[in-house]
């Protein structure tokens, strides 16, 4: 297993998929505040703006929707609609301010650079334009993707399930256990190759920022370490899955006792109290804050760990940590090597060096 030790101390190695969700939690405990003040603004921004699109809906658009029926339909689909443009606005959002702490987190690798708001996000704005089409391009394709693939996974469990149950109806415990085997191997398999496409623009936030490339450099640097990463963006998916319903059955178990115990209407949206609409939306605002960190550590983790095993990252690390950044060369020179950390648009400096002269001399000779 390649390994590296780090300016910090701790030592960068590949990992599995239970390493990696491991160390993701902890890096997530050890910087809680730094990681919840990076991902606030965009979940703010698109919160107060899903909670503004919700009232004006209600109270202005279509003030007696839940008189007029017949308005009932038009009101819920002006509503999601406006829901879901908020929500991909949040993404691309987010996915802007995944690139910029996947940068600082290799310098946190390279230089023991504590993880910083501010620092994120003036890598954001040092490639704003690249970030925001990245992450546009990204998320429409993820959003087709996961839209095909759950309509082919439907259809795909629907048909063998039914049909195991059809031929196992004299024996109903079996057909219960076949027809679950079935469904869970189809799942997978659906998720499989989904997670196979996903993973190719996986990286392309990272690619832009650490690496310094362009937008169409990115995806195809992005889509190069594919294979090596199917498995444990699964196993991440997973994690936060899970993580996901249990916050929201933390949050919403509550909520639903108290609307229960004082008799209040939820059965349908445009009945329900303004106030408890707007405490949805909070409570499942405050889930993506608290949860989307984690994409951007287990991103960024996956993306080092991805170029140690196919590349020897580490020993770029550790080349650069010991003798400093590899000095700009003329346009027309082929360079077999390429810097541990790439340098932005913006920017004509080459990296800082750590406080200590010394450990960054030649070979660290004193």
């Amino acid at each position: 297993m390649l390994s590296s030790t780090t300016a910090s101390g701790t030592t960068v190695k590949s990992l599995g998929a239970g390493d990696l969700i491991d160390r993701t939690v902890r890096l997530y405990r050890r910087n809680f505040g730094v990681f919840m003040l990076i991902a606030a603004p965009p979940v703010v921004v698109g919160t107060l703006l899903a909670l503004g699109w919700s009232i004006l809906t209600r109270s202005v658009i279509f003030p007696d929707a839940a008189v007029a029926a017949n308005d009932t339909a038009t009101y819920y689909f002006t509503l999601v609609v406006g829901t879901a443009n908020v929500w991909f606005a949040e993404v691309v959002a987010t996915l802007v301010v995944m690139g910029g702490a996947s940068r600082n987190f290799v310098r946190n690798l390279l230089f023991d650079e504590p993880m910083s708001f501010r620092q994120t996000y003036a890598n954001c704005l040092s490639r704003i334009w690249s970030l925001l089409i990245a992450s546009v391009l990204i998320t429409i394709g993820v959003t087709i993707v996961s839209l095909i693939a759950a309509y082919i996974g439907l259809i795909a469990i629907f048909i063998p399930v039914a049909l195991s149950a059809f031929l196992l109806a004299g024996i109903p415990p079996l057909a219960v256990v076949v027809g679950l085997v079935i469904g869970l191997a189809i799942l997978y398999g659906v998720l499989w190759l989904a997670l196979l496409i996903v993973s190719r623009v996986a990286f392309v936030p990272q690619a832009i920022l650490v690496e310094g490339l362009g937008v169409g450099a990115a995806f195809g640097r992005s889509a190069s370490f594919s294979t090596w990463s199917v498995r444990r963006l699964m196993a991440l998916l997973v994690f936060t899955t899970v993580a996901t319903f249990a916050a929201l059955a933390i949050l919403y178990v509550p909520l639903a006792w108290f609307t229960w115990a004082n008799g209040v209407e939820v059965s349908e949206w445009d009945v329900m109290p303004i106030w408890l609409s707007v405490v949805y939306s909070l409570i499942g605002q405050l889930c993506f804050m608290l949860l989307s960190p984690v994409w951007m550590i287990g991103l960024s983790l996956l993306y080092v760990d991805t170029r140690i095993r196919s590349e020897a990252y580490d020993i770029e690390l550790l080349a650069t940590r010991r003798l400093g950044a590899i000095p700009d060369l003329p346009p027309d020179y082929f360079n077999p090597l390429q810097p541990a950390l790439g340098h932005t648009k913006n920017r004509t400096t080459a990296l800082p060096q750590t406080g200590n002269s010394a450990s960054n001399s030649m070979l660290g000779l004193e």
